[in-house]
């Protein structure tokens, strides 16, 4: 008797599948950070180049190609379509020839300006090893896949506002600069940046925080806000890449007023960059698809429950803290009913498009009618 090997066509474990996704991922990480190498001055952020550990750096790009090329040949082999398993190949294989992980780095690294590539491909490699692990093990909805309806206009929204990384932080920091320079008195911005670091991250964060609270409150009131606002609204299943579906001007307004008493007040460098890390992580965990007993946090700091109430596609226009969810207690707007989720997510009526283009231009046209926030 003989025994046919079988080519699977699903995504069930041993079809080729998860081993074609994994193997395109990796290539493609692995042949974007050989690009960094070979052009630094274009493709690679200027405040970050002179604090790259390279030697992890050149490790993590070969173990990528490797993975990329090793995992494309099984997914070639299990699987009947093969585009996945050669597009992992493809990557790996190109990275390897343009000169791998040992690629010499050459010329001037001197350039202001550049697209923040490594900073995407760095920030997609760390959260996806978190986050991905963990919502496997925490699933809040176990039936939802890593690869849900909707996770391609999530990642062209993750790459574009980490692409653009300049962009964003410049026009952040300009409405400060701009507008509020009259405000500042030397003496208490000393004051206030010659306290303990951790003091002073504590206090950005509630600063931070009950600045975001109103803006994010107008956001959802303010016609013309709420269409930029809805683009973040309009996803229907979160998990960690959905918290990037941001449309630019919402976080330009956004991080730009935020800074405005952060600038004014005079917190040291360092205090800032600390917050960064913290709420960059956090945005991130609040929407993710983990479902953690988090009840001794729930109103001390923003968990994925309570934020998840926020995406509720009923009831609305509750929970707009991001951080200290006592600010919607005391405002009154606090929505979190014991041991309960909500059931769906989204805005009623769907009006916005999918895709990410059309949710750049969306927001811009002419509205027919208000959608209700939701």
């Amino acid at each position: 008797m003989t025994v046919a090997l079988g080519r699977g066509t699903g995504r069930q474990f041993g079809a080729g599948w998860i081993s074609g996704v994994l193997a395109a991922a990796c290539g493609a990480l692995g042949y974007g950070g050989v690009l960094c190498l070979l052009f630094p001055d274009w493709l690679t952020t200027p405040a970050a180049r002179a604090h790259y550990p390279m030697e992890l750096i050149r490790f993590l790009i070969y173990t990528m190609l490797v993975i990329g090329f090793g995992l494309g040949a099984l997914s070639v082999i299990l699987r009947r379509r093969k585009v996945l398993g050669f597009t992992g190949l493809a990557l790996a294989t190109a990275g390897t020839l343009l000169g791998g992980s040992g690629v010499e780095i050459k010329g001037s690294v001197e350039s202001t300006t550049a697209a923040g590539l490594d900073w995407f491909l760095l920030n997609l490699f760390v959260l996806a090893l978190l986050f991905v692990p963990l919502e496997r093990v925490a699933p809040r909805r176990p039936e939802q896949g890593i690869f849900r309806p909707g996770w391609t206009t999530d990642l062209m929204h993750f790459a574009m506002s980490h692409l653009m990384v300049q962009l964003t932080v410049v026009l952040t920091m300009l409405p400060a600069a701009l507008f509020f320079r009259w405000a500042t008195r030397p003496w208490l911005q000393d004051t206030i940046a010659a306290q303990p670091l951790v003091l002073q991250v504590v206090e950005i964060v509630l600063v931070a925080d009950l600045t975001q609270y109103w803006i994010h409150r107008a956001f959802h009131r303010v016609p013309w806000l709420w269409r930029l606002h809805a683009v973040h609204h309009s996803s229907e299943t979160l998990d960690w890449l959905a918290g990037s579906r941001l449309h630019l001007i919402d976080i330009v307004v956004t991080r730009g007023l935020s800074f405005v008493p952060l600038y004014v007040l005079g917190f040291a460098a360092p205090a800032i960059y600390a917050y960064l890390v913290f709420v960059s992580f956090l945005a991130v965990f609040i929407h993710a698809n983990v479902r953690l007993n988090m009840k001794m946090l729930d109103w001390v700091v923003v968990t994925p429950r309570f934020h998840h109430w926020h995406h509720a596609a009923h009831p609305v226009d509750k929970n707009f803290a991001v951080h200290l969810p006592w600010l919607d207690r005391l405002f009154g707007t606090a929505h979190l009913p014991p041991g309960r989720w909500p059931d769906a997510y989204g805005i009623a009526g769907r009006p916005v498009p999918e895709g990410y283009w059309r949710q750049l231009v969306w927001p811009l046209q002419r509205a027919r009618r208000r959608p209700s926030p939701g």
